[in-house]
């Protein structure tokens, strides 16, 4: 998503100091462990398209839809004009009577619904205020039928509803792998800001166009709600098919374009010097300019003769494609270093304006190092390039494409980055319902965010750990959602919730729960079943359970179904026999209503200190359990959880000291 990007920090601190700590007003507690451990988790039995062990099923299908898309800029107008034939391919086990599509430039109409839910206080969805007539002008919607002698076009019969289309089909697209083609002509004018996902930055030598939701795009037909065909209303993401991309994109000579996928025509679009330049790029681990800062108003560095020229692209095996065009772009490149050997390359494009002063000079790197992060650690990249772009957008993730604030610089540069890139391996390889569950992109792309973090450049950019205890009710204010909410039904000053809560309780999950080997095997296994497929949340439950080994129904419900809140306490110390010399029975209990392993830490007179950790079980069947600890001395403190890893929201009680301290 947008740039909620690298949220997490922010957000939280936010959070800690809008909301003040709980102060517990009694020794009464919420904990119920029959509804936290309650059986049954999984409101749905296994199918035969999806697997009670999380796999995609023997029976699993999903449909496709290839694309072949012509476009125009008019620099003057700001219009895009295009052409697309889309091939759908039906691989369901059920006829169609009709088709939907997403027609998500239509949020940009004034009368849209997104349009109409902008409060007054103003967004960061829809247009920011610009009066224009957005939308997509459709000229014709035609049917293709047949092929070679036997092919027919007709026009096809549609309705538009805000952002959805409609096509009837004069008789039904049969299942099992039929398949039919649409020819869509269209057009529309792009906003300046498109719900901070798109738009055009005037820079001094000229605009700079971001390009997406271009072109109207099929919707999801699946097994669990057949047509996914919610409104775009600015706030929720997408969910889309995979399928092939050409695309051609005409512009000014003077342009520079980058788009998704491989450039098909370099020798058209760059000069013999930049060509030169491209393939030392190709083999460099450092950034080489492309067109440098000194260049960007020379006319010798684009070629000549033609006023417009056109750029070929072709992407694979992908759910999107975005693109950027403007004549002031420099663009830099470096090789990714894949562990196949597979070939890609890092790119960035920007403005003389983002370049200096740790910036976008840097670009290219913070790429290149995102990338080979991720391929390395958990899946390999798929895609040729992975072309970072600064605009007016302050965060966005396309396949192969991101477009980021040409304000960045320094740590907000390499945070925003890593974080669209690593949107690639969430939503774009593994491909879940963003519509619906936002957590299930944002989140876990936050949770792989921290962990590259730590890595690059020797922790540059690191910030350390941060008191959980501090931060509790950023992720469990009363005024907060559940997890599970999807993201058009989360307040907006709530979207955060879906990044640093989800990455939030994956780091429990993984470091207090099972442990960094099951939880990475596990989690890696999810990614590596669901490539390129549609995974709903219980897909991912199922996969971790069924690789760790452990029955998490309790987990899930605690962080991801409710916004239940974590409280654990010590309520009380006694000596054996009255004498520190036997030893103590140690009291705690569980005030509020998420059960978590405990850890303690019991300090000695001495300064000795015991560490007990016990097992989430001991909440199965308790609110209070007592336990004994072994010592030859007396106590003078006991703390619950003394590494302030769990949001606990009442840190006051996790303490006991000695009458003498």
């Amino acid at each position: 998503m947008k740039k909620m990007k690298k949220i997490t920090l922010a957000a939280i601190v936010f959070l800690m100091y809008s909301h003040p700590l709980i102060s517990q007003k009694s020794d009464e507690s919420t904990y119920s462990y029959v509804e936290a451990f309650k059986t049954a988790f999984y409101n749905s039995p296994s199918t035969t398209t999806r697997s009670a062990s999380g796999k995609p099923g023997s029976d699993y299908w999903q449909n496709s839809a290839d694309y072949i898309i012509d476009v125009e800029l008019d620099t003057l107008s700001d219009i895009i004009m295009g052409k697309e034939i889309i091939k759908y391919t039906n691989n369901s086990p059920d006829d169609m009577d009709f088709l939907w599509l997403n027609m998500d430039q239509n949020l940009f109409d004034n009368d849209s619904r997104g349009n109409a839910i902008i409060p007054l206080v103003g967004s960061r969805n829809g247009s920011k205020g610009e009066k224009l007539n957005g939308g997509f002008k459709i000229s014709a919607v035609q049917l293709i039928r047949g092929k070679g002698r036997n092919r027919s076009i007709v026009d096809a019969e549609y309705e538009v509803y805000d952002t959805r289309m409609k096509v009837l089909l004069p008789e039904p697209l049969k299942g099992g792998g039929s398949e039919l083609s649409l020819k869509i002509d269209f057009s529309f004018l792009s906003p300046k800001y498109g719900s901070d996902r798109m738009g055009i930055l005037e820079t001094k030598n000229g605009k700079l166009y971001t390009i997406a939701q271009w072109y109207p795009r099929m919707c999801v037909y699946d097994d669990l709600n057949a047509w996914n065909n919610l409104p775009y209303t600015g706030q929720g993401e997408f969910y889309l098919e995979y399928g092939d991309f050409n695309i051609n994109i005409t512009v000014p000579s003077d342009h520079m374009v980058v788009c998704s996928g491989e450039l098909l025509n370099p020798l058209e679009t760059y000069t013999l010097d930049q060509l030169n330049r491209w393939a030392q790029a190709e083999a460099s681990d450092e950034t080489i300019a492309i067109r440098s800062a000194e260049e960007v108003t020379n006319p010798e560095t684009r070629p000549s003769g033609k006023k417009m020229i056109t750029w070929r692209f072709k992407m694979e095996n992908t759910r999107d494609v975005a693109w950027a065009s403007s004549a002031a772009f420099m663009v830099d490149a470096a090789r990714i270093k894949l562990p196949s050997g597979k070939k890609s390359m890092a790119i960035s494009a920007y403005p003389v304006e983002s370049n200096g002063g740790n910036a976008w000079e840097r670009s290219t790197e913070y790429t290149k190092a995102s990338v080979e992060h991720y391929s390395e650690r958990w899946f390999e990249y798929p895609y040729p390039t992975a072309i970072n772009v600064a605009g007016n957008v302050r965060g966005m993730e396309y396949p192969g494409v991101s477009f980021c604030s040409f304000e960045s610089k320094g740590a907000s540069l390499w945070g925003v980055t890593d974080h669209e890139f690593g949107h690639n391996w969430f939503p774009m390889i593994v491909g879940s319902n963003e519509r619906l569950f936002g957590w299930m992109d944002e989140g876990f792309n936050s949770f792989v965010n921290d962990i590259s973090t730590k890595e690059f450049n020797n922790g540059e950019y690191h910030r350390g750990k941060m008191n959980m205890h501090m931060a509790a009710l950023g992720f469990v204010s009363d005024d907060l959602e559940p997890l599970i909410t999807a993201p058009d039904n989360l307040a907006e000053r709530n979207m955060g919730l879906q990044y640093y809560k989800t990455a939030m309780f994956l780091w429990l999950l993984r470091d207090n729960v099972l442990g960094p080997k099951r939880f990475d095997d596990a989690f890696k296994e999810y990614i590596h079943r669901w490539a390129y497929k549609h995974p709903a949340p219980d897909d991912f439950f199922r996969t971790i359970e069924d690789v760790s080994g452990e029955d998490l129904g309790w987990f899930w419900r605690s962080w991801v179904l409710n916004n239940w809140k974590l409280d654990q306490a010590v309520k009380g110390v006694k000596y054996i026999d009255e004498d520190p010399k036997n030893g103590a029975i140690v009291t705690i209990k569980n005030m509020k209503e998420i059960p978590m392993p405990v850890t303690i830490e019991i300090t000695t007179e001495s300064g000795k200190k015991i560490r007990k950790n016990l097992p989430v079980e001991i909440w199965k069947k308790n609110v209070e359990w007592s336990f004994l600890v072994e010592s030859n001395e007396a106590y003078k403190k006991i703390v619950v959880d003394p590494d302030y890893v769990y949001p606990d929201v009442n840190g006051n009680n996790n303490y006991w000291r000695a009458a003498s301290e």
